[in-house]
């Protein structure tokens, strides 16, 4: 189904995260993921209205995904459920809570993906942009989005799938010359450009058109730059880590909330986002690392409800 009102829409992969952990391999814990629908969860716990369209099967995973979807306010596309099999993600993780990834994939969503004019935010990233049929699908979705929705892009280089990082990097960069709003990683943009400075590739992707690029760094906390010259850095929180699956994915669904809030959504936001006041920019990260620090607090991609952030 299809939200009539005002809504957020991510484009992505929803797939089965099988979690093994270093101290009990034998015991794998099957848990709903994927970087679009992982953000299409933390906005929907956060309470604002959106909607997923996926590539899923109708199998015994699909289901677990639809359900886990809905208990947290998501609607799934119709068009969403064709595939012949449900993805899944085999994560390991180390002693820090790091996940490495191995992928059984399959992305090829029905062309055209439908945009609806009520989708004022976009978000989309992740293998969902790289691996085809359906990146171009979604390259598509977007070029067509943006007329009427703000667009957030999250490359979240996953480099066991992803070719190689030159190929990548000109696919990536289609998307963020759509984007209005890109969140990255150090260690994205580290395989990306083969250890480039993060300050030129941030000068050269917000030259491409976005106006606000903002680069997580882990522990050290998070890069912040903006078309209109604005530039600092955000320390992390004091908290203590279990692991990191889906971190990145809240922290954009945290920025999400706080445009949403802030009344910064439709193509009416695009130009005061490149104007947008220093207080309002820090506001903005100040949610995402707020949602982001309770994320990485607790196992898997468990993202907080509103009144955990209270």
């Amino acid at each position: 189904m299809t939200q009539s009102i005002p809504h957020v829409l991510a484009i992505g992969e929803a797939l089965i995260d099988v979690m093994i952990t270093h101290d009990q391999p034998e015991f794998p814990v099957e848990i709903p993921g994927g970087s679009p629908a992982n953000v299409a969860l933390t906005l929907g716990r956060l309470g604002r209205p959106v909607e997923l369209a996926t590539w899923i099967g109708s199998d015994a995973r699909g289901r677990l995904i639809e359900f886990h979807m809905a208990d947290s306010g998501v609607l799934i596309t119709d068009a969403s459920r064709g595939a012949s099999h449900t993805s899944s993600a085999l994560a390991h993780l180390d002693a820090n809570g790091a996940a490495s990834y191995t992928f059984d994939l399959e992305w090829a969503p029905t062309a055209p993906i439908e945009v609806p004019e009520t989708a004022q935010i976009l978000e989309a990233g992740s293998i969902s942009a790289i691996i085809e049929p359906g990146a171009s699908a979604v390259l598509d979705a977007l070029e067509r989005g943006r007329e009427h929705a703000l667009v957030c892009f999250d490359p979240n280089a996953r480099p066991s799938i992803m070719g190689d990082p030159e190929t990548a990097l000109a696919s990536i960069e289609r998307f963020i010359a759509l984007s209005d709003i890109v969140k990255v990683s150090d260690e994205d943009i580290d395989w990306l450009t083969g250890g480039a400075s993060i300050d030129e590739v941030v000068e050269r992707w917000l030259g491409l058109g976005p106006s606000l690029v903002v680069v997580t760094r882990g522990k050290h906390g998070c890069l912040v730059a903006t078309a209109s010259g604005l530039r600092f850095t955000k320390t992390p929180g004091d908290v203590k880590v279990v692991d990191t699956v889906g971190a990145g994915d809240s922290f954009m669904g945290g920025m999400i909330d706080a445009l949403w809030g802030m009344g910064l959504r439709g193509t009416g936001a695009r130009e005061a986002l490149r104007v947008l006041p220093e207080e309002q920019v820090r506001a903005i990260i100040d949610r995402a690392s707020a949602v982001s620090d309770v994320t990485v607090s607790r196992s898997g991609a468990n993202p907080p409800w509103a009144h955990e952030l209270a």
